[in-house]
């Protein structure tokens, strides 16, 4: 029939992702292989290739799960994927820098243009996140659960009964999320100093372990009720980050010294930044439902 060509070619267009969409995709992932190439030259070119470099390291080499992850969000248009996006591109230039500058005299030249390499890539996949009406239009859903439909159980999208979330929220609860691995990287590294004879430094390690764990609960049972609109959440947030600094940044200092102060304590203040700046921006949400969802 003459109609079908164009129902054909309307359907092909509804499936197929708008090129931002796809060239976000693709970006994604030589972000992830970029970071991957980097970190490793710079562990190559690295004066001392210790514990601490090495501890730092793996953790960095980490955040290509959490790529992965961002490039699925992206190709399902996952409304989380703007947070993850942006919470990843800063941290990862922020792990990513701490590692290149050694103890002593400047970075090596192949360090500073993978630097240079990879911080263009992580802006470009901010700019496309916020920027690219393509990649606005696309990230609308929600993620997919259990839900009861016609007495029966489906799996689908699970859209939320309260007031949607702001970005400014969603980029709030990410950002807090990332304290507890900030907190425990470090506090790793410490551990090394137990290994050299510092007996004393036993408790304020084992402290440190113990609240990012800490953190962990407290920041996702937090933000739990961040996105139901309860104030008392944000005031709660507000305290925790507080705390986080108020316990990381001296025992950065005390057990790692000036450089683990650069290297440990600035992406925590980073991230920390975010999640104030994000909350400050972000207008309260009813804590309540609207009579008429659901």
């Amino acid at each position: 029939m003459p109609t079908g060509a164009p129902q054909t070619a309307a359907g092909t267009a509804q499936v197929r992702r708008p090129s931002a969409v796809r060239a976000l995709v693709v970006l994604l992932g030589v972000t992830a292989a970029a970071t991957v190439a980097v970190e490793l030259l710079n562990f190559w070119y690295a004066p001392e290739q210790g514990y601490g470099l090495a501890v730092r390291t793996g953790w960095a080499l980490l955040r290509t799960v959490g790529f992965l992850m961002l490039i699925g969000h992206v190709r399902r248009g996952r409304v989380a994927a703007r947070p993850l996006g942006l919470i990843l591109a800063v941290t990862t230039v922020f792990a990513v820098g701490r590692l290149i500058v050694p103890r002593e005299g400047v970075p090596p030249l192949p360090g500073l243009l993978g630097f240079t390499l990879l911080g263009g890539l992580c802006a470009t996949v901010v700019w496309l996140l916020y920027r690219s009406p393509g990649v606005t239009a696309h990230l609308v859903r929600h993620r997919r659960g259990l839900v009861l439909a016609d007495r029966r159980l489906a799996w689908r999208e699970v859209v939320p009964r309260r007031p949607e979330a702001t970005g400014w929220l969603l980029t709030s609860r990410v950002a807090a999320l990332t304290y507890s691995p900030l907190m425990l990287v470090p506090a790793l590294v410490a551990a090394g100093a137990v290994l050299d004879g510092r007996l004393l430094a036993v408790p304020a390690v084992l402290c440190w372990f113990a609240a990012g764990i800490a953190v962990s609960y407290l920041t996702l049972l937090c933000t739990a009720f961040l996105l139901r609109g309860h104030r008392w959440a944000r005031r709660l947030l507000v305290v925790i980050t507080l705390g986080v600094l108020a316990v990381h940044l001296p025992l950065c200092w005390w057990l790692l010294g000036l450089d683990g102060l650069l290297r440990d304590a600035v992406p925590l203040l980073a991230a920390a930044a975010l999640a104030l700046y994000s909350l400050h921006r972000a207008r309260p949400t009813p804590a309540h439902p609207h009579p008429s969802a659901g």
